[in-house]
């Protein structure tokens, strides 16, 4: 009888919707015992996984105060707030130590083991104890204006003036490194993929008795031509022979 009701129940369930099925668990959570709530508990826990586990409770103690032990003062200060085990944590003396060694800021007497947060206080009247001042700004009578005098040229005015005049009439000098040639033969680009050796080319210059130094632009344009000439001959050929 037990299992025809329990198969009959788990038909109705499916049949249900999610406001009636959560109708239906509050009932039944609200008739079970304590025992089976913390059965109820446990079943949820293997299978939901839990969120915002605060860390401090599952890694170890020694751990926690590792990653606590990379904030600063202030930051330990508002973790004090989060809790009473966060507060217990990051006012160990184990923290705040290290933080004063740092400074030079030791303490004066042995504090027994049953004191805790002597070294955060040490660090806080400390820190009061610093005078703390923002940097002065000189007053108006403290800064020094040296007198600033124009350089006087021998030159006079009127004749500056007109040779201003007569740069900006006339045309626009080129300067030297650029010629009226747009389109200069005299350069070589020294690429030995494209040009020839340049002492060997004067070389044979001198030997030929001309006294001129030859076009290298025109030798490289010839060259690219002959390549193409050859690829074009090749490609005729290869074209040939898949016809054949």
């Amino acid at each position: 009888v037990f299992e025809e009701r329990r198969a009959l129940l788990g038909k109705w369930f499916d049949k249900w919707t999610d406001g009636q099925r959560r109708r239906i668990l509050v009932d039944l959570l609200e008739r079970c015992s304590l025992s089976q709530q913390k059965f109820c508990a446990k079943q949820l826990q293997a299978r939901v996984p839990t969120e915002a586990i605060d860390f401090t409770t599952k890694l170890p103690r020694v751990l926690s105060l590792y990653i606590f032990s990379f904030l600063d003062p202030r930051s330990l200060c508002r973790c004090a707030q989060v809790s009473w085990h966060w507060k217990y944590l990051s006012e160990l003396d184990q923290l705040w130590m290290l933080k004063c060694l740092r400074f030079g800021w030791l303490l004066n007497f042995c504090p027994t083991p049953f004191e805790q947060g002597v070294w955060k206080k040490h660090y806080i009247e400390m820190v009061r104890e610093l005078r703390l001042t923002r940097p002065k700004t000189p007053s108006k009578d403290e800064f020094i204006v040296i007198d600033v005098q124009p350089v006087k040229s021998n030159v006079p005015e009127k004749k500056l003036s007109v040779a201003g005049l007569g740069t900006s009439r006339g045309k626009k000098e080129l300067p030297p490194w650029r010629s009226s040639d747009r389109n200069p033969t005299d350069t070589i680009r020294y690429n030995y993929l494209d040009n020839y050796d340049p002492i060997e080319q004067a070389r044979q210059a001198r030997r030929k008795g001309g006294g001129h130094t030859p076009d290298l632009s025109r030798q490289a344009a010839e060259r690219k031509k002959r390549g193409a000439r050859g690829s074009a001959q090749l490609r005729k050929v290869k074209s040939l022979a898949s016809v054949t």
